[in-house]
Parts: structure tokens; sequence; C-alpha cells
């Protein structure tokens, strides 16, 4: 019998790695949809007007739905850190002199359960908001499915006026339509009574509305949030999740939960702000994660001895060398989700930065009804003749893009065209992340050892976001791309007015000084004769020294619904008849007839006339402190 030849043996190679293969096939789908899961939500989270969009308009208090606002507040609310070439160097020095640390520190303790516990209790305190934080974000999602702001019903697009508890259609034709219960679609057919329409209102203005909390010191605000009663769900839960970790146990499921949330947080917190910084810091840490991973023990010592929740844990199949006593676990550092995350939502915010680049359109010729709308355009950020478009929010919105499906591509592209946006650098960027991983976990199966993956990440990221840019002539936009240009702009505008003052001071303080020199002795007789004044007189009071506020803290309420105000300053007919105060109600409502006090049928009639005459008393005092 003949020997095999090479395409025969490694055929009978290839079958065999995929007879030991398949029954970790679920364990890394399982670890690769984990790791995408914080870097596609994470990246979205981040999106905020770019610089090629118009700046929006100055909003005013005073305005008919303000049913978005606490939706297009998301966008107003992202500030995140960008990164410098010099963290290129930085990263990669301060990672391996913590990785040494730590690795030293478990060969001295020899057990770390101590170290452990302490880097629990640290981790633990970030993981109460980025556990809070992903899940008030999911529940909000949950929620526009149940209460979108817009939705299309057999052709026709109903819109949520929230303060008025009503959901108009063809507002802008003149045939306007009104829908009394606040559920979309088919659902809004549903007949409900009075009081179920007024509590899905309630509930529905309890999950969507946005409280505001500001802080100051010495009149300066140093802290301003807005927050709803989904985000201290959140938060809650984050606390429930990090004690149960803390104190019961740590299972992979919960390990991976506060994993996700300080993923999805951190990409929502840093940028490289330009896509060359961020190659240069990836490809520092591609030779660091080489280093540390195949020449010294440090990365797999550290990662294997300390459990805390900087992983993501993935069930896998016993391996003969695994001890039975323990749950077999295959782990991928959060640190291969995060770095390359930032560079594919960078991806994502160039997307967005192109998309309303191109929408720009020059100054030519403009309608007489459309002229005031370009002007203002132009003064909010156009250049060179150039109107840039309006920003659509392009955070959330997904329970209106569901329910808006059915309808007509203008009605889409005029109300929720910003989360629409083509996504090319992303796509292609995830694509590449893809491929790294699975070159990562096929590497790994073959030679049977800890790979590092940012050595098969970081050229799949790079290479499919630069070589995107090289197929679509785009090379010099990428380039030139940066996100620090906008607040560059406002420092410069604010720089202004200050250089303009300065000018000002200099140019006049030859006068001013000689003015000084004049008037110095005529000011210094009358600071005398007012002084003499005042201590002869002895009726004259010393002035009243001004207070300084040095700390407050105001949270401030969302407004009322115009049904409840208007049910507050609703003329009661008893108000009339009653006494003016809740005393004399009460004394009223305590005296009568002594024969019929005396009976039972009485006693009961006087306690109702008081419950009766409080709560009047307390509606009106409502309506005062409305007034």
């Amino acid at each position: 019998m003949s020997e095999p030849g090479p395409a025969t043996e490694l055929l009978g190679r290839i079958a065999y790695e995929f007879s030991v293969l398949q029954p970790f096939i679920p364990t890394h789908l399982h670890l690769l949809v984990s790791a995408l899961f914080p870097i596609y939500t994470g990246a979205h989270a981040s999106l905020s007007r770019p610089s090629s969009a118009a700046q929006p308009e100055k909003r005013t208090r005073d305005r008919d739905n303000d049913e978005d606002d606490g939706l297009e507040d998301v966008d107003a609310g992202q500030k995140m850190e960008g990164l410098s070439p010099s963290d290129a160097i930085m990263f990669p020095l301060l990672a391996g002199t913590t990785l040494a640390g730590l690795y030293f520190l478990i060969k001295w303790l020899q057990d770390p359960a101590l170290l452990n516990k302490l880097l629990n209790w640290y981790f633990s305190s970030f993981g109460i908001f980025a556990v809070g934080r992903l899940a008030g974000d999911s529940l909000f999602v949950l929620t526009s499915f149940v209460f979108p702001v817009r939705w299309v019903s057999k052709g026709t697009l109903w819109q949520v006026l929230g303060r008025e508890g009503t959901v108009m259609a063809n507002i802008r034709t003149g045939k306007a339509q009104a829908r009394t219960s606040p559920l979309p679609g088919p659902l809004s057919s549903i007949s409900l009574s009075p009081s179920a329409r007024k509590s899905l209102w309630f509930f529905r203005s309890l999950i969507t509305e946005r409280w505001v909390l500001r802080a100051k010191t010495h009149g300066r605000a140093f802290l301003r949030a807005k927050f709803g009663v989904l985000d201290v769900t959140g938060v809650v839960i984050g606390f429930i999740a990090v004690a149960y970790y803390n104190f019961i146990d740590k299972p992979w499921w919960l390990t991976n939960l506060m994993g996700f949330g300080f993923s999805y947080g951190a990409l929502q917190l840093m940028s490289p702000t330009t896509f060359w910084t961020g190659t240069l810091i990836l490809s520092a840490l591609f030779f660091y994660d080489i280093y540390f991973v195949f020449y010294t023990p440090l990365m797999v010592t550290v990662a294997t001895s300390l459990d805390i929740p900087i992983k993501l844990l993935f069930p896998r199949p016993v391996a003969p060398h695994d001890n039975p006593n323990k749950p077999a676990l295959s782990m991928l550092g959060l640190g291969d989700v995060v770095l390359p995350g930032i560079m594919i939502g960078l991806a994502l915010r160039f997307d967005l930065y192109m998309f309303y680049l191109r929408k720009q359109s020059k100054k030519t010729g403009i309608d007489k009804a459309d002229s005031e709308i370009e002007k203002k355009a132009e003064e909010k950020g156009g250049t060179d003749g150039l109107v840039k478009a309006k920003y659509q929010r392009a955070v959330g919105g997904w329970g209106e893009r569901f329910w808006t499906s059915t309808s007509s591509v203008q009605t889409r592209k005029e109300f929720i065209e910003g989360g629409l946006f083509p996504k090319p650098y992303f796509h292609a960027a995830l694509v590449g992340y893809v491929i790294g991983m699975l070159a990562t976990l096929g590497v790994m199966q073959l030679f049977a050892h800890a790979q590092p993956a940012l050595l098969y990440l970081v050229p799949g990221v790079l290479i499919s976001i630069w070589g995107t840019a090289l197929l679509r002539g785009e090379v010099k936009e990428m380039w030139t791309f940066t996100e620090a240009e906008e607040n560059e702009d406002k420092s410069e505008k604010k720089r202004e007015p200050e250089n303009k003052k300065a000018s000002l001071t200099t140019n006049s303080e030859k006068e001013e000084n000689a003015a000084k020199k004049e008037t110095s002795g005529a000011t210094q007789d009358t600071k005398k004769e007012a002084a003499a004044k005042v201590t002869s007189d002895p009726k004259s009071k010393p002035a009243q020294i001004k207070r300084r506020e040095i700390f407050s803290l105001t949270i401030t309420a969302p407004p009322l619904p115009l049904s409840t105000i208007a049910e507050l300053f609703e003329e009661d007919p008893e108000d009339s008849k009653t006494p003016n105060t809740l005393e004399d109600e009460l004394r009223q409502a305590s005296e009568g007839d002594p024969e019929t006090n005396a009976t039972s049928s009485g006693r009961s009639s006087m306690r109702l006339r008081s419950a009766e005459a409080g709560e009047r008393a307390e509606k009106r005092q409502k309506r005062e402190r409305i007034a």
C-alpha cells in the first residue's frame, strides 16, 4: 500500500483539528459575540454632533413640544478624554510597570486572596456606576419600543406631545388629528378607561422625563448632570450586582456583566482624537503584548491568579490537563476589547463626520422662505460659503426606527436620519476585528498556548480602516480628521473677547494712571470726611455685609403636564362656601348638630367632611405654590 501524498496528509490534519475544535465552537462563538457587544453599543453611544454639522439652535424654555429634550441631551453630554501621540510611549510603559508590580506582589504574597479582595473593592466602586449606566441605557432602549416619540399607523405619522398628554398627526398640513392613548401603532386602538389612560401617561412621563442636578461652589458650577428614573434604576441594579459579586458569589456571567460595563463606559470616555494617533498607540501596544506573553511569564501569571472583573470568562469543555474540581473557563482581557474598540468607535464617528460633510451645500440661489434658515446655518458654522446641514440625533431612537420602518423615505429622512447614516469604515473595522479574533482562536487551538490577541487584532483593525480609506480615495480626509477641532474653536471664541479686553486695557492704562494721580488726593479727603460723619452720627447704621455663597446644590424637576396644572387650577365649587384656612375648615367640620353627632352616622359624616376639607385645602396650597 502506497503512502499518502502531501495533499492527503494536509486534509487529514485539517479533519483531525476540526474534530478537536468542534466541542469548542460554541465557546468561541460566545467569546466573539461577547467581545463585539460592548464595542458595538459603546461606539454608538459615543456619537455626538461632528464639526461638519451645524450647531443646534439655542433652546427656549417655552416650547410647545419638549418631548425630545431628554433624548437630545444624551448627545450634548458627551465629553471624551482625547489621547495624544505621547500616550503611545506612556501606555506600554505604565502597563508594563503595573504588570511587573502585580507579578512580584503575587509571588511575594504566595496567596493572592488579600490582593484579590483589595482590588475587587477598588473596581467595585467604579463597577456600580459602570453597570448602572449600561443597565440604564438598556432600559432606555427597551422603553423606546413601548413609548416611542413618533410612530406610523396606516400611513400616518403620529407624534407625541408629552405635556399636553395627546398624540397628534398631520400637524403641518392643517388637518390635525388627535389621539389620547400613549401606546404606539396597533396598540393605540385598544380601548382604555380614563383611569388606565391617565396611569399610562403618568408612567410614560415618569420614565422619559429627566431631572437636572446642579452643584456650585463659590458661585461657580462644577457639576451639572441630568438623570431620570431609568438612570436611578440602573444605579440600583449596579449596586445589587456589585454587592452580590463581593459578598455572595462570583459567577462568570456576573464577571462579564461588570466587564461589559467597564468596556461600555471606557469607549465613551476615551478617544484617540486622530487616526494617526490611534495607529501609534495600537502599534506600541502590539509589541507590548507580544513581549509580555511570549517572552515573560508576567501576563499569563497575573491573568490567571487575579480573580477581578477585568476580563471576560466563557465556560468551555474540560480538557485532560484541567483540574476537575474547578470549572473550565476561557478568558479574554478587557484590553483586547477596549483598545481596538476605541479605534473602531473613532471610525464610526468619522463615518458620521463624512456623512454631514457630504451634505454641506454652497450658498447659491436661496429662496426667500429659506433665506433666514440658510443665514442661521451659515452663522453657526458655515465656512468658505458652505452651509452646514442641521444635526439630527444619532443616539438611541431604536423604538422610532422600528415603528416607522413602514413609512415613506421622506418621513424617515426628516425625523430619524441621524441614526441611519452609511457606516463603511465602522463595518470594515468590525470585519477586521472579527478576522483578527478568529485568527487568535485558531492559532491558540493549534498550538495549545495562550496567544497575545493584539498580535492579530491590531493588524486586522488598522489594515481594514486604512485600506477602506485607500479604496475610497479618502486617505487625506482621514489623516486630517480630528475630534479636537471643535473644542479648539470654542476656546478660540472665548479668547477673542478676552484679547479685546486686554488690548483696550493696555491702551487706556496711561490715561487711567494719570487720572488716578490727580484724584488720589481728593479721594483720600472724601474718605476721611465720610468716616468722620459716620462716627459723629449715632443714628447711622453700618453698611450691610453681602453674604457669599460657598456651596449650593439644586435639583430641577421637569415641568408638570398641562392636564395636571389645569386640574390644580380648576375652581372647586366648595371653595366659596368654606373658610379660607385649614383650621377653620376642620373646626367647621367638627361642629354640628348635637343629636346628629351622637349617632354613628354623624361621626362618620364628620370624618368624611374633615377629609374633604383637608383635600380642598391641600389643593389650594398647591395652586398657590405653582402661582
